[in-house]
């Protein structure tokens, strides 16, 4: 196996905010120089929240209020999103759906309470695919009241950066036609909370929670376990059923959460391992050196996670439905769409630097995907005619996916979609308000993977 760099990175260590006092805290959006490559590179410039990538970890209890002021220090407007959290519409942090873009020098107060137990994350949403990839967002931990039976967790966020070899900044080229039309931004540095080789101390039968987020901007991370017997508790923050006993590669596409129980089963003086699979390559995307034996006895398999409220998904005989075909991209077979309410040419399109299309429509537009009541149940049938895989993320709600059976899947916000699959999903529209459903690979969002629903109250 294969490492993922050089130790001793001196990166910024992360700090926690707790966000239910009666008082905002402070967000601020700012830039800020760190040593993200290995010591011997120069410091890289990022965007961060607090200075820091990762951001601050918010961390509170469920229905507990998040209380956080934004203040943009920054060059350009932006926004925050709380990804994954049943919020209200007004809090959302979309940038020209639920709230103006903040100015430089500007502020924004976001108030909202967290009705939902799990693993969340924030990020900004302006000009995503550019201040995301510079480093804006952060992890948001929604603690359960009755907490597992583990012996401490870690908030693991998975990110790749494009840098330049030599200066170790940001490759500036947040438009590339390439990247857009392809499989979308992809870094040469991958981290771990903003560390390229991120190592734990743990000792043998030590039982760990893992909360990993994958906050790049397209790499899906594959995933296995090495000197660790786990188990995935949770998916997008939505507790499973019963614990599923990782026994393959898992994967976690951009803007996706997974939750792992974990027990060290590697010996004293070795290491286990997060393993990370590119191609056939295998690398340590994070270490937990055993340094001796604790419990004598291993634990038997885990609870399951107490359930979030208000998540059953019923009616789905007299469901509304709808249909979203995804179309594009180089090697795809669009020929042309509607852009600016004008029918141009996958030429033209390419020329405008978009690429992808909706149900043969270029973006977002005045009309929503869909317009249903509040209280209804919708089923959406998405058909990937790409030669790409796409993170589908749906704001403000969570769904299941309509297995081949009939059965329905796990409660998620994000969908991944390779290319030729069609999928069906399912939710409750009982949130209202304008809702965004867009491709988490953002440079995919920035040509063309963009729409909206509308929930009426």
């Amino acid at each position: 196996m294969g490492t993922a760099g050089a130790a001793g990175l001196l990166a910024t260590a992360p700090y926690r905010l707790r966000a239910a006092g009666p008082d905002a805290q402070i967000l601020a959006a700012q830039v800020q120089s760190v040593q993200l490559a290995p010591p011997n590179y120069p410091q890289t410039e990022i965007w961060g929240y607090g200075g820091q990538m990762p951001g601050p970890e918010i961390r509170l209890m469920q229905g507990q209020r998040v209380r956080q002021t934004l203040k943009n220090n920054l060059p350009q407007a932006t926004s925050v999103h709380w990804h994954g959290i049943r919020n209200d519409n007004a809090m959302d942090g979309v940038a020209g759906l639920t709230q103006d873009a903040v100015a430089p020098g500007g502020e924004f107060d976001y108030d909202f309470v967290v009705p939902d137990a799990g693993t969340y994350w924030y990020h900004a949403h302006n000009r995503s695919t550019e201040q995301v990839a510079r480093g804006l967002y952060g992890a948001l931990i929604v603690e359960e009241a009755t907490r597992p039976d583990v012996d401490r967790e870690e908030v693991l966020v998975l990110d790749d950066w494009l840098l330049n070899p030599k200066t170790a900044q940001i490759d500036p080229d947040f438009a590339s036609p390439h990247d857009r039309s392809h499989a979308g931004r992809r870094g040469n540095f991958v981290a771990t909370n903003g560390r390229f080789e991120l190592m734990f101390p743990v000792v043998r039968h030590e039982r760990l929670r893992l909360r990993i987020i994958n906050a790049s901007n397209a790499r899906i991370f594959v995933l296995s376990l090495s000197g660790l017997e786990g188990w995935v508790v949770a998916l997008d923050g939505m507790p499973l059923p019963a614990p599923d006993p990782v026994t393959k590669e898992f994967i976690v596409a951009p803007g996706q959460r997974v939750d792992l129980i974990v027990d060290v089963t590697a010996e004293p003086g070795d290491s286990a391992y997060l393993v990370r699979h590119d191609n056939k390559d295998s690398f340590a995307q994070t270490v937990f050196a055993v340094s001796a034996t604790g419990s004598r006895a291993r634990r038997g398999t885990p609870d399951a996670l107490p359930p979030n409220p208000d998540q059953a998904i019923t009616g789905l005989k007299d469901a509304h439905r709808a249909r979203l075909n995804m179309a594009g991209g180089a090697m795809g077979g669009l020929q042309s769409a509607i852009m600016d309410e004008s029918q141009v040419s996958f030429r033209q399109m390419a020329q405008a630097n978009q690429f992808w299309a909706f149900n043969g429509t270029v973006g977002m537009t005045e009309t929503p995907l869909l317009e249903v009541p509040l209280g209804q149940t919708v089923r959406l049938e998405i058909f990937n005619d790409t030669s790409f895989p796409h993170a589908m993320h749906l704001h403000g709600m969570h769904f299941r996916e309509i297995m081949q059976d009939g059965a329905l899947g796990p409660l998620r916000d994000t969908l991944t979609t390779f290319a030729g699959q069609t999928h069906e999903i399912a939710f409750m529209a009982n949130n209202p308000g304008d809702w965004l459903f867009h491709c988490h690979m953002l440079s995919h969002a920035d040509s063309g993977m963009m729409t909206w629903l509308k929930v009426v109250a």
